[in-house]
This record gives C-alpha cells, sequence and structure tokens, in this order.
C-alpha cells in the first residue's frame, strides 16, 4: 500500500496518540481535554496559528504554504458516545459511560499525522485549515461551527472529510458523486385518551390500542405514499405508555427517526405523519400531537471534487481498492453542513471486518490510520500543487 513513508514510520506514534484518546472519551461540545491534547501536538508540529474554542471546543489550525493559493479544509471529529466500552483491550475508556465507538479517536489521529506531515514538508502552494470538530453525534458540531462563520473567517474553499467503514477490507476507499448519507429527523408522537380501570375498558379511551394502530399507519408512509425508488426509512423505535397492569393510561408516546435523500420525501413524510397523527387518534375519539424536529441534512458529495479525491485516493491505496460508485447509506453526518456550505467530499475508509460502529466492543483499527492521514496530506499537494 503505497501510503506517504513518513507517515508509514509514524504509525507506532499515531497508536499511541489514539489509544490516549481512546482512553479518555469526552461527549457533545465538551471535548476540552481532547482539544487541549490536539492544541499540544499541533503546537509541537511547530503549527503556530491555532483558533481555539469555535463551537465551544473546536479548532482549526491554518497550515501555510510555500506560496498564494487556496484553502483547502481537512475535518476530523472528536466526540464519543454516551455507552460502554466492551471491547476488552488494554486501552479501553476509563470514563464509565462514555466510550469512542465510533472511531472519532482515530479520525483525529489521522488528521494529526496529516497535519505532522504537511507542517514538516509545506510541500504546496495556498493553505490548509485543520479542522477537529466535537458534537457530531449530536448537537451538531459541524453546524455550529459553520454557523459560526468558519468557512469565511478562514477562507476556506474546499472541505473534505474521512469516515472508517467497520466491513469494509482494510485500506479500501469508498465514496460517490452524490448522496451518500441520509438525512436524519426525529419524531415525537403524543396520544391522549382516557385513562381508566384496565378491567374496564369500555369506559375508558385506550391510547395503547390507538398507538398500535398508529404505529402499522405510519409504515403507509415508505410503502403507499413514496415512490419505491427514493430511499426512505420510517422507523418508530419508542413506545412509552403504561404504570401498571390493571391501569389503561391516560397517554402514550411514540418517538423515532426519518431517514431520507430528498427534500421533496421529507416534506411528504411530514404532512402525511401529521395526518396520520391526527385522523388516527380522532378515528379513536382521542387527541395527538406530533413534535417533527428536523436534523442533519443529507450528506451531498460534490461530483467534481468527489472526482478528484477519488482519484488521489487511488494513487494512495491503488485503483483497484477505490470504489467510485458506493451506495448511499442511511445513517447521518454533521459533516453535512460543511458540504452545504462549500464543494467537498466525503469518503469511508475500510478497516476489516470489525464489530460495527455504536457496538459496545467496537474499537478503531490502528492500521489504517497512516493510510487516511496519507490520503489528506496527498489530496493537499495533488489539490494545490507548486508553481
Amino acid at each position: 500500500m503505497p501510503i506517504v513513508n513518513s507517515i508509514a514510520a509514524l504509525e507506532p506514534e499515531m497508536t499511541a496518540w489514539r489509544r490516549h484518546l481512546h482512553q479518555h472519551p469526552e461527549l457533545g461540545l465538551d471535548c476540552y481535554k481532547t482539544a487541549e491534547f490536539v492544541v499540544d501536538k499541533l503546537k509541537g508540529f511547530g503549527i503556530t496559528e491555532i483558533h481555539t474554542g469555535i463551537a465551544r471546543t473546536g479548532i482549526v489550525a491554518i497550515i501555510e504554504g510555500q506560496g498564494p493559493g487556496r484553502t483547502i479544509g481537512l475535518r476530523a471529529d472528536m466526540d464519543a458516545l454516551p455507552m460502554e466500552d466492551l471491547s476488552g483491550t488494554d486501552h479501553a475508556s476509563t470514563v464509565p459511560g462514555m466510550a469512542h465507538t465510533c472511531g472519532h479517536d482515530g479520525h483525529t489521529t489521522m488528521l494529526l499525522g496529516a497535519a505532522k506531515y504537511l507542517a514538516e514538508t509545506r510541500n504546496f502552494s495556498g493553505k490548509v485549515a485543520l479542522i477537529f470538530q466535537p458534537a457530531e453525534e449530536n448537537e451538531g458540531g459541524g453546524r455550529i461551527m459553520v454557523e459560526e462563520g468558519m468557512m469565511d473567517r478562514f477562507g476556506i474553499d474546499e472541505v473534505y472529510g474521512i469516515h472508517n467503514m467497520p466491513g469494509g477490507a482494510v485500506g479500501h476507499m469508498h465514496t460517490n458523486r452524490g448522496a451518500l448519507l441520509a438525512g436524519v429527523d426525529e419524531f415525537t408522537i403524543k396520544i391522549t385518551g382516557q385513562g381508566g380501570h384496565g378491567a374496564m375498558p369500555f369506559q375508558t379511551r385506550d391510547p395503547v390500542v390507538c398507538a398500535a394502530s398508529m404505529v402499522q399507519a405510519l409504515q403507509t408512509i415508505v410503502s403507499r405514499n413514496v415512490d419505491a425508488l427514493d430511499r426512505l426509512v420510517v422507523s418508530v423505535t419508542q413506545i412509552h405508555t403504561g404504570s401498571a397492569m390493571n391501569i389503561v393510561p391516560e397517554t402514550a408516546l411514540l418517538n423515532g427517526t426519518v431517514r431520507y435523500f430528498d427534500k421533496d420525501v421529507q416534506a411528504v413524510v411530514k404532512t402525511r405523519m401529521g395526518e396520520i397523527a391526527e385522523f388516527q387518534a380522532r378515528s379513536f375519539g382521542m387527541s395527538a400531537e406530533l413534535d417533527y424536529v428536523e436534523g442533519y441534512p443529507p450528506t451531498i458529495n460534490h461530483p467534481e471534487q468527489a472526482e478528484f479525491a477519488a482519484g488521489v485516493a487511488r494513487e494512495v491505496v491503488g485503483a483497484e481498492a477505490v470504489d467510485l460508485d458506493a451506495p448511499p447509506i442511511m445513517p447521518g453526518e454533521d459533516f453535512s453542513y460543511m458540504l452545504e456550505a462549500r464543494p467537498g467530499a466525503y469518503l469511508f475508509l475500510g478497516q476489516g471486518d470489525t464489530p460495527v460502529c455504536h457496538h459496545p466492543q467496537y474499537d478503531f483499527n490502528d492500521q489504517i490510520a497512516p493510510v487516511g492521514a496519507s490520503f489528506f496530506a496527498r489530496l493537499v499537494e495533488k489539490a494545490l500543487p507548486l508553481g
């Protein structure tokens, strides 16, 4: 695998960085110790322009090349997940209830590896903006950084990111020229009936029965209201109701997620979900309120930048290890906000047959960190050539 030699030599050091981060996870926007670690490393690489406090704990560091030119943004996320680490490794999380089970520790490490190389060589014109982002998993740190003016403040022209890919062959890279990850919305439906004694249900208006019917009706949005060629998921993932075996409850809550790629499809879902909630409840003599929350938009690559990134990937890992026609998948990503603000592309990097992301036994594969770092470094050198 033709990764950059000096980055390949960094593998033991990068592994140590990654495992330190893995042992000390932080959540959401509160990545204070992680940010301190990153800043300390960047300063050690000789990088002097380091901007902190963006989206609370986000960082943008600038490396200047050997002449004028454009600015390329490279992004890594830093936050962990609120779950236990059951990986059983010597470097497992030391913080109860927090774990790097999505590989953001690895993403941060890859960008640090690229930063060290680029700061030493500066074999490019223009600038590199190293973006270390908090709160990908929940609060949308990418959105906040964009809303705080990151793109204009640092003159970023294009932006690129990588996510590890469990199940993908080690070192293989996957992307496409358009929609890669879904938009992510959430909903809550509160059904209000009339509670009473479980032995006399005829004196009640039972929200449990209404909820059961509503769950089935919501599935018709996918099967009957949207073209079968349009990718859409409507999943009711929680039902909360009741307090005792012999009591018909007063209320029931349905919670769930919607995944889509097309804004018109999203609009259909919102309209039909409101209609189903209202009229299903009325058919049972009850009322219902829908709270529909729009979340991360779809992650949509820009065709020209995706083609360019795939070409760089072929140089790093070989043409046979790059798929430019990867099918879109239904998880979401707040890198989507950066791609709405600037041209760019997002890619997956295979890490082998490991537990999937968000699984308690997941652990990032340290073998692929030099691959991702080499991709970032070569992308900058190709996008911003000297002369």
